[in-house]
This record gives C-alpha cells, structure tokens and sequence, in this order.
C-alpha cells in the first residue's frame, strides 16, 4: 500500500509568497518532490511539463499562445528547457498582475540566472531537498538510524514506489549523466565518475581540488568545473568556515557534503544498513545527515543558509555554526550512542573563539540520555529540530 501525499514543510511559506508574488519558482534536484508539491498546492491552475516533448514544441514555437491558454495562469514544471518562456512570463505578468505561473526546475544553473535576469522582483524563490527527517518522523519511528541513512530521503523511497538499490544507480545514469552532458563537454565519463565516488568518500571533510586533481590526474580547474555540476544538480551542497570576526587564523576552505545520504552511500559502495554500521564513514554520513537538516529546515522556511563551520589553525573544529543577527549558535555532531565529556571540550571554548555573542550550544549525538539545562544541551538527533526553530 503506497503512502499518501506527504505535506512538505515549504507548502505554507509558498502559500503565503503566493499572495505577494505573481510568480513563484521552485528549483532542487531531481525526484525532490517539486513535481507533486506544486501540483498539490496550486490544483486551480492547468499543469504542463516541458520534460514533454509535444508541449515544449508547442512553448518553444508559438510560447505567446501557448502562456495565454489559460487567464488565470499555469503550472510550469521543467522551465529550464524552455527559458525563453521567462522573458515572455515578465511582460504577461506586468500587463495581467492578477495571473499566476508557477515554475519548477531541475537545473540550479539553468533556472536562477535566467530567473534572475527576466523575473527580477516578480518572483519568490525557493529550494525543495529531499525530505526532511521531521516531515517523515512519523514514518520513520520503526527505523534504526543506519537504515535511516541508508535509505536516504528521496520521496519515492517513502511513496514505497521505489527501493534504494533500484533508485540510486538509476539515479546517477539518468538525471546526473545528463545534467553533466548538458552543462559540460565530458569525453571520459569514467573519469567524472571516479571523482563523485571520490567526493564521496571526502564527505564532511574540507574540499581540496589540488588533491583530487592529483589523485584522478586531470586539472584542478577540471576538478572546479566538475564540482559545479554537482552543485548544479543539488548532488552536493559545501559548507563555508566561519571566520569573520575571529581571533584567530581561521581555515578558508569549505567542507563537502550530500544532499543526500543515500546517495552518498550507494556512491560509497554500501548496500545494506548492516553494513553502514560498521563502515568506517558511519560517523561522517551522520554528520552529513544533521547538517542537511539544518540547511532544509532554512529553505523550508524560505530562507537562505546560514550555517559554517569553526576550525582554526590550532585545529580547533567547531562542526556547525548557526548564525544570525543577534549572535552564533555552536552544535558538535557525534554519531556515538554514548555521551562522553570530551564531546564538549571545543565549544566550552567557543565563547573564547569568536568575536559576537554566543546565543547557545548543543552536542547532538544517537544516544537516548538527554540534558538541556546548563551552558550545553545534550539532544538526541530525533530532537534536533527544538534547536533550529
């Protein structure tokens, strides 16, 4: 029995931005649930697919007529194979306030320099990622931890209409492979491939491309190119340190992740949760996991990230720093079920660290104890998101 319609943490932010903006752009990678959101939140308007070939032939040759179908708007998923639509959006728009076109893409590149340059002001944009561990909370009480990384937060694994080691390869032989030949002229494949496993096996760690030039033997500007595609097509996201303001000699390279676990688990040639258990990378895929959670929770409220990371030249390693107007919140991630002292010791120090005021500061790790009273909470991930609302 398939699962039912998930209602997505975004839907009421793009409700509300619906009643300022005539035009709302939705982008995030593929198969993030962008398709079923937007048809589910906006039913009153006709959808159409320009992954269809019929229908961007139809946009493409005649896109006036086809735009003015419908008087009070549409639904347009895939936008960024038709781009040129966006010009002839804006004057539509501009001339009928009251009609509403919301868009959707796949291709971050493709999408937001278009939108940007012919929407400007128009529209409200947002970012879908997969799903979030509190939207599927319920879903997920039955789950260990390691079957929740495993599984990753796709919406198909959770629709029950697909299974990991179905979706994943697939996953990067359809939608990767032809976001890289659509943005890049790749001639070896292989050797792109070998540098995502490589990234893969980087997650959580600082982002060297001199090293991974080295290691595959190509440039690091190949390796900076390469990167971008990924970026593009919502594979990874990079974590920028936190320096401004300090004391100290901060480091000024960002650390890699994925967007999703799962993903980055097939990539690392972990293909069941028992095995995940005892994988040397448990503790960076943890890691992984509540740090895209942080950053869903941002675009989930329709907001910006605001997340960094701490490290100095002392190698003082703060895993994530939340920033705001007001002062900095310090969170260290450990994947271990037992709580130890030492989980502390850096952001005990934290105060010492950083120029603006230290709003608060939380170790969240798997085990089941939990403190929130004193200068640092100890919570069970399944907690976390007390300390980012």
């Amino acid at each position: 029995m398939k699962t039912a319609y998930i209602q997505r943490e975004l839907s009421d932010v793009i409700q509300e931005a619906a009643r300022y903006f005539p035009i709302i752009t939705i982008t995030g990678p593929r198969q993030s649930g962008k398709t079923t959101l937007i048809r589910n939140e906006f039913r009153q308007l006709p959808y159409y697919s320009l992954e269809n070939l019929d229908v961007r032939s139809f946009a493409v040759n005649d896109p006036v007529a086809f735009l003015n179908q419908n008087p009070e708007g549409m639904v347009l998923d895939e936008v960024h194979n038709a781009p040129d639509l966006l010009s002839y959006i804006q004057g539509i728009v501009d001339e009928h306030p009251e009609r509403r076109f919301i868009l959707s893409g796949s291709s971050q590149f493709a999408m937001l320099g278009k939108v940007s340059q012919s929407l400007a002001g128009r529209t409200a944009v947002f970012e879908l990622l997969p799903l979030s561990y509190s939207e599927i909370k319920e879903q997920t009480e039955n789950k260990s931890l390691d079957e929740l990384l495993f599984d990753g937060f796709y919406p198909a694994i959770y629709a029950e209409s697909n299974i990991p080691k179905f979706l994943y390869p697939a996953y990067l032989k359809t939608y990767l492979d032809k976001d890289v030949r659509d943005l890049l002229q790749i001639k070896d494949m292989m050797q792109f491939h070998t540098f995502i496993r490589l990234c893969a096996g980087r997650t959580g760690s600082l982002f060297k491309a001199s090293e991974l030039a080295n290691e595959i033997g190509v440039s690091s500007h190949t390796i900076a190119a390469w990167l971008s595609v990924l970026q593009a097509s919502y594979i990874v996201a990079l974590l920028p340190p936190y320096f401004e303001n300090s004391r100290k000699r901060l480091t000024k390279t960002p650390k890699l992740y994925f967007t999703d676990t799962g993903l980055a688990c097939h990539l690392l040639g972990i293909e069941s949760a028992q095995q995940l258990a005892r994988d040397k990378m448990r503790g960076a895929l943890f890691e992984n996991f509540i740090i895209m959670e942080a950053l869903k929770r941002r675009y989930n409220l329709g907001k910006e990230s605001n997340l960094y990371f701490y490290r100095d030249s002392n190698q003082n390693e703060i895993d994530l720093i939340l920033k705001d107007s007001t002062g900095l919140y310090g969170i260290e991630i450990k994947s271990a079920m037992t709580y130890h002292p030492e989980f502390e010791k850096v952001l005990k120090q934290m105060d010492r660290f950083v120029k603006e005021p230290v709003l608060g500061k939380a170790v969240i790790y798997s085990g089941s104890f939990e403190n929130t009273v004193g200068d640092i909470k100890l919570l069970n991930y399944t907690h976390l998101h007390n300390i980012l609302d």
